[in-house]
């Protein structure tokens, strides 16, 4: 009596194995978003979490129907902390000032390195850092 997985028996493996992580992969997404909503209060965030744990794939489809829009909104707001973050902990460590930038820019305008609108482009993105 041979055992043996087919080819079709292989492809069905990987295929419920890739629905299995995309689903783990869904699932902690909401919950992160549960978590990390400011807009839910306590009572809101038990309940929502108790919906996805005790009905998970009803719980996490309402879920996204419902707040979906505010999942992207809680994305962006986090990647803008993280990048604002590191932006301060580089400027922190190099120790360059704004005034420092622009004396550069200035510097390099007047070498002929830069042109007017190079100069105007680089002093926005200085001054708006």
């Amino acid at each position: 009596m041979e055992s043996s997985m087919g080819f079709f028996d292989v492809m069905w493996s990987i295929l419920v194995f890739f629905l299995l992580v995309a689903w783990f992969w869904v699932l902690i997404s909401v919950l992160g978003d549960i978590f990390r909503s400011k807009d839910l209060g306590g009572i809101a965030k038990a309940l929502w979490i108790g919906f996805v744990i005790i009905i998970p794939w009803l719980g996490v489809l309402v879920y996204i129907i419902a707040r979906g829009d505010r999942m992207q909104e809680h994305t962006l707001e986090a990647l803008a902390k993280v990048e604002d973050a590191q932006r301060n902990y580089i400027r922190s460590v190099v120790q360059i000032s704004p005034a420092d930038e622009l004396a550069k820019l200035s510097e390099l305008k007047e070498k002929g390195v830069l042109s007017d609108a190079e100069f105007a482009e680089q002093k926005a993105r200085v001054l708006s850092d």
